[in-house]
């Protein structure tokens, strides 16, 4: 059993004004993919480092199965990591890097070779046993930092960042692998990462950090859709969710002009669609691939909002379009069929089903009538 439960964890260093980690309370299923994401100095490394036992912990516990491990030492942890940096020994070749950890803890001969030959099979690497570090690419030598923690056969995988130093073309190879790998092991992975995309195309389930507080912890597919508050909707998602001032009115939703001169209305009974907060000032949010341009189908409710088109992105299977609408800068992700110009007026229309309302006060996303919460 290899789950981890994390319970009012804090992390606070010597001389620090603010906890860098300010008591989460967190649980890891047994054999689940979690990633931990958020911006730099969010406290996801440190989270991770607190499981490996390489930082100590403040205040709180980490229980791994049924032990808990605040002064347990990391040899003890029955745990395996990867670093953004490869650490292989330079001197030695494949082989002697994979089974290196292993005679270390003195295993017999016959179970380390065995264990090195599957793990090499695993992930490729059989034909490179004889070579040296130097002589590997940068995705192979990842994959013997892999390979190193596989042979291992720990009950939990830790990965800080381990993709930062591929280029983007191998980064999408080997996050493909890490997650057939995990499908593979059936081990309990815990990983690092800055990259949203990394989060949400491998993850089972996303922490998102921010200031060291938990900000969601969801299946992806829940924090895209239903993002529990304005940063978790502007982190993730590229282009980021469009987020703007609006208020309700007697007869529905007012957006001010940036520059305070003028107001967009819209009718709609908003409580037809929300409920449950009697907030006046808000946060409207609306992912750039929901805005629709001189939309012509009459079936789909829409916001209308007289737009110009201030910049073209063509991506190949999609285009970006910068927009300007009542003095707020709005991103669109639109099909490539869309032709406009920069400088043209357009017509911007806001399904009524897909957009998002947050309360200014605490940011927080109000649940839409007949969803079941936030």
């Amino acid at each position: 059993m290899a789950s981890i439960n994390f319970s009012k964890v804090v992390k606070q260093y010597e001389g620090a004004k603010e906890a860098t980690v300010k008591g989460i309370d967190l649980f890891i299923r047994d054999k689940e993919f979690v990633v931990l994401v958020g911006p730099s100095g969010c406290g996801k490394s440190t989270s991770l480092r607190m499981i490996a036992g390489l930082e100590d912990i403040t205040d709180g516990t980490v229980t791994i199965g049924d032990v808990v491990v605040n002064n347990l030492p990391p040899k003890d942890r029955d745990i395996a990591m990867v670093f953004q940096n490869y650490a292989l020994y330079p001197h030695m070749n494949v082989r002697e890097n994979l089974s290196f950890g292993l005679k270390l803890r003195k295993f017999p001969r016959s179970e380390i070779d065995k264990r090195v030959e599957e793990a090499a099979a695993i992930l490729g690497l059989t034909e490179y046993l004889d070579r040296l570090p130097k002589a590997l690419s940068g995705g192979q030598r990842q994959r013997v930092a892999l390979g190193r923690a596989i042979v291992r056969e720990p009950k939990v995988f830790l990965m800080d960042e381990p993709l930062s130093n591929l280029d983007a073309k191998l980064r999408v190879q080997m996050r493909a692998e890490i997650k057939k790998l995990h499908q593979r092991l059936k081990t309990t992975f815990v990983y690092v990462t800055h990259d949203q995309v990394e989060a949400m195309t491998m993850a089972d389930r996303i922490v998102l950090l921010h200031e060291g507080i938990i900000q969601q912890y969801d299946i992806p597919a829940v924090i895209y859709e239903k993002p529990a508050n304005v940063f978790v909707a502007t982190f993730i998602g590229s282009p980021p969710m469009n987020i703007f001032k609006v208020n309700r009115t007697d007869k529905g939703l007012s957006m001010p002009a940036k520059d305070g001169n003028g107001n967009h209305s819209w009718d709609m009974a908003v409580n037809e669609h929300f409920t449950g907060f009697d907030d006046k000032e808000l946060f409207m949010g609306i992912r750039p691939e929901h805005i629709l341009i001189d939309n012509q189908d009459k079936s789909v409710p829409t916001l209308q909002l007289p737009c110009r088109v201030d910049l073209i992105e063509p991506m190949g299977a999609e285009t970006y379009l910068y927009l300007v609408g009542n003095g707020h800068s709005i991103n669109a992700r639109v099909d490539p069929t869309v032709r406009v110009q920069v400088g043209q007026q357009v017509t911007a229309h806001i399904p009524v089903a897909a957009f998002h309302l947050f309360k200014q006060s605490d940011t927080r996303r109000i649940a839409r009538k007949n969803e079941g919460g936030a």
